[in-house]
């Protein structure tokens, strides 16, 4: 049997000076990081009849706060190991797309009580003594330790699959605004920046589309605006606490209470445990920095304040508060409603959209929940 012949390349729009006709397209990507970048890589390597246009409203790559200026973390530590599977297959897919600056981390989780796994704090930490100097093992005894865990980087990620998918037969159309119109159709604004960083729109277009997939991010409920819930409700930045004191060899590394310490620059950012839905009518107060209304929410602060003794560092001058969402990682997260969990997913939202989400998990699970998506999508429309 001969071999199919390859895959002829996709087209790239990247900026307003290149004509852009409409033509139909079978499955328009909205949002080109990581997940919706994946998405169209795998609709085309499992159905290359279809045609796929990935829309990005930046450059690329795209993917902002932790996901650009962090590291992924990718974990099995606290996923039910009926996941697991799905876990590695994502691992092995992102090491597949290049280099994604891929480096082995131990994970480490601190607990106050003894449960079964759990070793003691000071045993599981003995291979980097100098992380003592973050944490009081007198107050988190117990310890919970991945040993496969890995960092990389999502950027790169995002980066890689959007090439992978251009080589593959994909379109893309950069610096564009999306949004979902009935009966199939793509409404779409190309953008352009002038140098007092003003976007102006160039022009406005409508693209059919047997399916669109709703890949933004945390901007991607905003739309449909049924099931899914967003945090915070409407697109609005939050704060992100950071010390910048921290060990010379630095891990990711996690405790009590769900509070996470991810190395970034030579320092820590803090990512409390989420609370859910932000109030309704909420909006960040604190201070302006880069015309950004910063703050925290008080259960952020409250959750501080009683891990203080644990984390002898946050009681310090180490600790900064309020900072704009350009200077924070993980600013915002969008979350499946009804699924604390925080599990990557996706969901048909009616007979020509999709939604496709990440959460907290997506680190570990993003790819394959893409994988997921494209091979619904592609049965549905065969």
């Amino acid at each position: 049997m001969s071999a199919p012949p390859p895959l002829s390349p996709g087209r790239v729009w990247a900026h307003v000076g290149q004509p852009f006709a409409p033509s139909p397209y079978d499955v328009a990507v909205v949002g080109a990081g990581r997940m919706g970048a994946a998405a169209a890589l795998f609709l085309r390597q499992r159905a290359p009849a279809l045609r796929v246009l990935l829309v990005e409203e930046g450059g690329l790559p795209n993917e902002e706060g932790a996901t650009i200026l962090a590291p992924g973390v990718w974990s099995r530590l606290g996923l039910d190991p009926a996941l697991h599977p799905a876990a590695d297959w994502t691992r092995a897919a992102l090491q597949a797309l290049g280099d994604v600056g891929w480096e082995s981390r131990p994970l480490v989780t601190l607990h106050a009580g003894a449960a079964p796994g759990r070793v003691p704090t000071l045993e599981a930490l003995a291979p980097w003594p100098d992380s003592l100097a973050l944490v009081d093992p007198a107050a988190l005894p117990w310890a919970e330790l991945d040993r496969d865990a890995a960092t990389y980087r999502p950027g790169h990620a995002a980066l890689h699959a959007a090439q992978a998918a251009i080589r593959a037969g994909a379109d893309l159309l950069l610096n564009t605004r999306a949004a979902p119109q009935p009966g199939g159709r793509l409404c779409l604004e190309r953008l352009t920046v002038t140098n007092t960083h003003q976007i102006v729109t160039h022009e406005t277009l409508t693209v059919p589309a047997r399916a669109v997939v709703l890949a933004a991010g945390a901007g991607g409920p905003g739309w449909p605006n049924a099931r899914w819930a967003c945090t915070p409700a409407t697109p609005a930045p939050t704060a992100r606490p950071r010390t910048s004191r921290c060990p010379a060899r630095r891990r990711a590394r996690s405790c009590a209470r769900g509070l996470t310490l991810r190395p970034q620059h030579g320092a820590y950012t803090l990512i409390p445990p989420l609370h859910g839905r932000d109030p309704h009518g909420y909006q960040p107060a604190g201070g302006q920095l880069t015309g950004v209304p910063t703050g925290l929410r008080r259960e952020t602060l409250e959750d501080l304040v009683a891990l203080m003794d644990a984390l002898p560092v946050l009681a310090t001058d180490a600790l900064h508060l309020g900072r704009s969402l350009a200077d924070v990682p993980g600013a915002w997260l969008a979350l499946p409603g009804g699924r604390p969990e925080g599990l990557p997913t996706f969901e048909v939202l009616d007979e020509h959209t999709w939604l496709l989400l990440g959460g907290p998990q997506a680190d570990t699970l993003g790819l394959h929940a893409a994988q997921g998506l494209a091979e619904a999508v592609a049965a549905a429309l065969a």
